[in-house]
């Protein structure tokens, strides 16, 4: 019988982990992975509102060029899967 990888015990530690997250019960470690509280916060503040201050700063047609190639980008894909 072949050995387990390493692979397959780090998805079973987060299989654990997760179900453990779910069901409410403590998990053993720092959340914020050892790095600064105040720092975490800080970083996530100035992400939730970059969208939004970017969108403000452009003009209507900037957006519209922008909404454009992203959509040709999207349907690009599918047309290379078909």
């Amino acid at each position: 019988m072949p050995k387990r990888s390493s692979r397959d015990r780090e998805a079973d530690q987060f299989a654990r982990s997760l179900a453990a997250y779910r069901a409410g019960e403590k998990i053993e470690g720092d959340p914020y992975g050892g790095k600064n509280p105040a720092a975490v916060e800080l970083g996530r503040r100035g992400g939730l509102k970059g969208g939004r201050a970017r969108a403000a700063s452009l003009s209507p047609q900037k957006r519209t060029e922008i909404a454009r190639k992203a959509a040709e980008a999207r349907w690009s894909a599918l047309r290379k899967d078909v």
